[in-house]
This record gives C-alpha cells, structure tokens and sequence, in this order.
C-alpha cells in the first residue's frame, strides 16, 4: 500500500509541475483544437507540431527571417549565375593568361 501511495505523490507532483508551467494548459487546448477540427488531419503529430510550434511568441519572426533567406538564395544564385556569364564574356575579350606572360 505504502508503493501505491508513492507513485500516486509522483504522479501528483509532476502533474502539479505541468500544470505550474503552462504545458498541461497549452497540451489541452491543442488537443480540443484537434478534436473539434472538421477534417482530421492525416498525422495528428504534425498537428501537435504545427499548433505548438505556432504557439512560440517568435514564430513570427521566425516565418519572416525564412522567407528572408528564401529570398536571399534566389538573389545569390541569380548573382553566381550572372557572375559565370561575366567571366565568359570577359574571357572572350582577354588574351589568354601565357601570351600576358611573355609580353
């Protein structure tokens, strides 16, 4: 009887450390937000994720900071893309690198 009653204070403890931390609260609310979806989703983990992810006060940020560098890679590859077209036509009009040499 005396085990029983140990776990059975564990169990209280963490549950009175979850709820002290906010993560039994939000941990419900996305399940009602899962349950009371019209449409299930195919993976209810990607549901968890997406809808506690979007619970983080920088998400925000975070969106924009990615769609910064979505940006900032397309530039890039236009500019190395652009470079290699440069130094082709430029090739085109210097006199190979041997005959510089000799003069």
């Amino acid at each position: 009887m005396a085990h029983y009653k140990a776990a059975d204070s564990k169990r209280e403890q963490f549950r009175r450390y979850l709820e002290k931390s906010g993560l039994l609260d939000m941990l419900t609310k996305v399940l009602v937000a899962l349950y009371e979806e019209p449409e299930k989703p195919n993976s209810a983990l990607d549901f968890l994720k997406h809808h506690l992810g979007a619970a983080t006060p920088e998400n925000p940020e975070i969106e924009l900071l990615r769609l910064e560098l979505a940006e900032m890679k397309e530039k890039y590859e236009a500019i190395v893309e652009e470079n290699k077209k440069l130094k082709t036509k430029l090739a085109q009009y210097e006199p190979p690198q041997e005959e510089k040499r000799a003069e």
